[in-house]
């Protein structure tokens, strides 16, 4: 008996089965598909980077599976919200979802492009409706929205410009950024998670239960797209989630902790770190005195490290707001800054060593005399150094730093 079941739940699909377009997430209203998205859908592999979308011990969830485009002239666009009675706007909105959980090829313009139009004015709809607060969306609505969201934003990016090219790896900031062919469709569905998360009709309650670790880590994971649209995009809806939803904050530094030590001490590249910070340097900024623990170790372990990588000039101007905001909330952290950028002091770099020079004038203005006792000796023992290099940028960045003294 036992095996006549598990040999039952393993059946082939009949070619009844095969012939049901709702399998595959279309078909007629009324089908098996109108009540939820479906969820037997097909990924195509391709080269590119490990990301959101790949399966893996950090993700805390098995992979986003997308749905295929479906077959051309199958998908007609829906009656809008203002033609169907109230009472059936939340069914309307979930068989509205379902038309934008395909994905399309966006590769080739012309492929699919009646389809593509649908599903983008669907998407419009959608973000009007959410911001508009017409009605507030059920439960069940708030679940169909956020897994056709995670459908098309989390997914694996395209391989860097700098892999699989047989090409030395260039400069970050001599790369030309490379720009998401999807944008037109991808823009309005973080516009429409993003107007979910402000909405004062978003219960957190409710929404935690979607909007969870495993949904914040993917969302933090994209910040390694080289699109700097998407980034942006991010880097408002990280900071709206991390001031909504008290519950994921700790977890939220400790996972953009974790990127930081990848980057640092790994990779050596990485697209985000820039958007990180400034979303820290407003954390930073609220963070009460006296200051915890958990923060200080975050400025000796994460942040006075990120001036040892390379391309810290792609991030510099972020990184040094923070580092400031740790000197001016408490001023008995200047000497642990001092002495951190004394550690990682570039040798041979003049351009790196420009960017300290001026991020030292900006700690030393928060410093107290204490403080500065303290840090003083290897400090001008430093610029005593400098003070020998021929490098003609660095003497407006002297005249800064001695005004300060």
């Amino acid at each position: 008996m036992l095996k006549k079941i598990i040999k039952g739940g393993h059946r082939k699909p009949s070619k009844s089965d095969l012939n049901d377009g709702s399998l595959y997430g279309y078909g007629p209203p009324g089908t098996r598909n109108s009540g939820s998205v479906s969820t037997v859908n097909v990924v195509v592999n391709h080269a590119s980077r490990a990301g959101p979308g790949a399966s893996g011990p950090n993700t805390g969830a098995p992979a986003t599976i997308s749905a295929m485009a479906p077959p051309s002239g199958t998908v007609d666009p829906l009656p809008l919200f203002r033609e169907v009675p109230v009472s059936e706007r939340q069914g309307m909105f979930i068989r509205k979802l379902q038309i934008c959980c395909f994905q399309f090829d966006f590769t080739d313009t012309l492929k699919s492009a009646r389809e593509k139009e649908i599903k983008r004015q669907t998407l419009l709809e959608l973000v009007d409706f959410i911001q508009s607060g017409s009605g507030k969306i059920t439960e069940t609505c708030q679940e169909e929205m956020i897994r056709m969201i995670s459908a098309n934003i989390f997914r694996c990016l395209p391989p860097a410009s700098h892999e699989n090219t047989g090409q030395e790896t260039t400069d970050p900031e001599e790369e030309e950024p490379y720009l998401e062919p999807s944008w037109p469709h991808l823009q309005l569905v973080y516009e429409l998670l993003l107007r979910y998360v402000v909405s004062s009709d978003t219960d957190t309650k409710v929404a935690k239960r979607y909007i969870d670790h495993s949904f914040v880590l993917k969302l933090l994971d994209l910040f390694d797209s080289e699109d700097p649209r998407e980034r942006e995009y991010l880097k408002t809806i990280l900071h709206r989630i991390y001031g909504k939803f008290m519950v994921h904050r700790p977890f939220i530094r400790k996972a953009i902790n974790n990127i930081f030590y990848r980057f640092i001490y790994e990779t050596d590249r990485h697209s985000g770190i820039g958007e990180l910070l400034e979303i820290l340097g407003s954390i930073i900024n609220g963070f009460a005195l006296p200051m915890k623990e958990e923060h200080k170790l975050f400025l000796v372990r994460a942040l006075i490290p990120l001036h040892k990588p390379k391309p810290i000039a792609m991030y510099h101007q972020q990184l040094s707001y923070c580092i400031t905001q740790f000197a001016e909330k408490d001023y008995k952290l200047a000497d642990t800054v001092i002495r951190g950028l004394l550690k990682y002091w570039p040798v041979t770099n003049c351009q790196k060593e420009v960017l300290f020079l001026g991020e030292l004038e900006e700690v030393l203005e928060a410093t107290q005399s204490a403080e500065f006792q303290r840090c003083m000796v290897p400090l001008f023992r430093q610029i005593g150094r400098c003070l020998n290099s021929y490098h003609f940028q660095n003497e407006p960045s002297f005249c800064g730093i001695m005004s300060t003294l």
